[in-house]
């Protein structure tokens, strides 16, 4: 039975958003967002590797992995050179995206607050940019005035794309801060999809991510600070009750024909710890330092010795681990002939990495050509490192000479990225069906591209997903 083409679509995105909170432990106090689940369909959501905001939505947008987009992170390898960085903002953006193809179907978009959205682009509709903006200051709409109406509105602006540092120690005042953002970002979106002509919608929250890492040491036991009826105990699910209620009033000024879909791109979980990366290298002999840091410092400010060093690492979420190859970066060390013997050591010898007492942690080591149809990118890293399956945060900074930590090295964060996000659409010909299995976030994209009926490009590398949008449904 072919279903009818949807006319209307909302994406409203909840990053880091996790699915055993949302879906199990908090479920009973977010009556909108459990009733979405009632009426529809709903399940665990894959991200991509590495499971984290950038490269993700653009990932979920684009239905290309990483490997294709050519990016890795938020800051990756300009060149093979050892210093040059850059940051992954929508300039680094070259695939086409889920609103590039309902543009050119006539489609008007509204698009607010996702990530790589900055600086903004034409599209066929409007675009009020990411948490990569720099500040109001900034061109950060499409079209340039959107800004100017924006500045009218008493309970958007001042607009705010981020919280200003999530890794304070002033929890108070990152609470408050969470609120504040959310409640103009919501705002924002009620005032567009009232008053602008628009057949698909999306808006990403960056708070559920914002308030994981900022107090979940506060909410649960098994973190290694959790103390009981501490005054920040139910930040994160007073912040979740609050989102749930902003999604409510989101719903009540939407058609009753429209398609909605929550996404989140990945999930949260409990940071156990740090493995500090380059300081194991260094141990190791894999990475030589000209002089070793009397205190603990970044890796780029060090004299490093490159003729001697086999590897070196970045910190983060994850690792990523760069091998010094002979005629590929400036001063190789590492034969050709020997790359893949040397990769192959890292990885047994990195997952065989325990915790402070040598007990396994489950890290796991990755090879990118085993995760991505192509690799593209002036320099992808040679491994990505999961320390303990992303319950340990990859520390970059040396000079401790200690391989664990339990202190960030870039301020207090509780919780590290998990790779399943989550996905609930409701709508129009949507069956009530439970949980669905088998999710991955490029899937997106193919499964809105068919609700309105349009043709699928051959290259999207995401499948229809057919209790949202069945297969045999007619297209344009």
């Amino acid at each position: 039975m072919t279903r009818e083409r949807a006319t209307k679509v909302v994406v409203i995105g909840l990053d880091c958003a996790e699915p055993s909170l949302l879906f199990e432990r908090f479920a009973d106090r977010l009556p909108n967002l459990s009733r979405l689940r009632d009426q529809g369909v709903w399940g665990k959501l894959r991200s991509c590797d590495p499971p984290i905001t950038v490269p993700a939505w653009m990932s979920m947008m684009s239905s290309k992995d990483p490997g294709t987009l050519g990016y890795y992170g938020f800051r990756n390898r300009a060149d093979r050179s050892y210093e040059k960085m850059t940051t992954a903002t929508a300039l680094a953006v070259h695939e086409p995206l889920l609103w590039d193809f309902l543009g050119a179907a006539g489609k008007r978009v509204i698009l607010i607050g996702v990530p790589q959205t900055y600086p903004p682009r034409p599209i066929n509709g409007l675009m009020v940019t990411d948490f990569l903006t720099p500040s109001i200051a900034s061109n950060y709409t499409y079209p340039p005035d959107l800004k100017e109406e924006i500045a009218l509105l008493p309970e958007v602006h001042p607009y705010e794309f981020d919280v200003s540092d999530f890794r304070t120690p002033d929890k108070g005042k990152i609470r408050d801060s969470l609120i504040r953002m959310t409640d103009k970002r919501f705002a924002l979106a009620r005032h567009l999809l009232t008053t602008k002509p628009w057949d698909f919608f999306m808006m990403v929250e960056m708070g559920t991510d914002r308030v994981h890492h900022a107090f979940w040491q506060y909410m649960d036991p098994n973190h290694h600070r959790y103390e009981p009826g501490n005054p920040f105990e139910t930040v994160i699910v007073d912040y979740y009750v609050h989102v749930d209620r902003k999604v409510g009033e989101l719903l009540k000024v939407l058609p009753k024909d429209t398609h909605v879909l929550v996404v989140s791109d990945h999930g949260a979980q409990c940071m156990d710890g740090g493995i500090a990366l380059n300081e194991w290298l260094i141990q190791q002999g894999y990475l030589v330092l000209h002089e070793s840091p009397a205190t603990p410092s970044r890796l780029e400010s060090l004299k490093i010795d490159w003729a001697r060093t086999t590897a070196w690492g970045s910190g983060g979420y994850y690792g990523r681990l760069f091998l010094n190859v002979k005629g590929r970066e400036p001063q190789g060390l590492v034969a050709p002939e020997d790359y893949e013997t040397t990769r192959d050591r890292l990885v047994s010898e990195l997952e065989a990495l325990g915790d402070p007492d040598g007990k396994p942690i489950g890290t796991r080591v990755l090879k990118p050509e085993n995760l991505y149809r192509t690799i593209r990118g002036a320099s992808p890293p040679d491994l990505f490192v999961y320390f303990g399956n992303l319950r340990w945060r990859s520390v970059g900074t040396v000079g401790t000479g200690q391989i664990h930590t339990f202190e960030n090295d870039t301020g207090p964060d509780d919780a590290n990225h998990a790779q399943d996000g989550l996905l609930i659409a409701a709508g129009p010909g949507i069956a009530p069906a439970g949980p669905i299995d088998g999710m991955q976030l490029m899937d997106v994209t193919p499964t809105i591209l068919r609700l309105f009926g349009l043709d699928i490009p051959a290259d999207l590398q995401g499948r229809v997903l057919k209790p949202i949008a069945s297969h045999e449904e007619a297209l344009a």
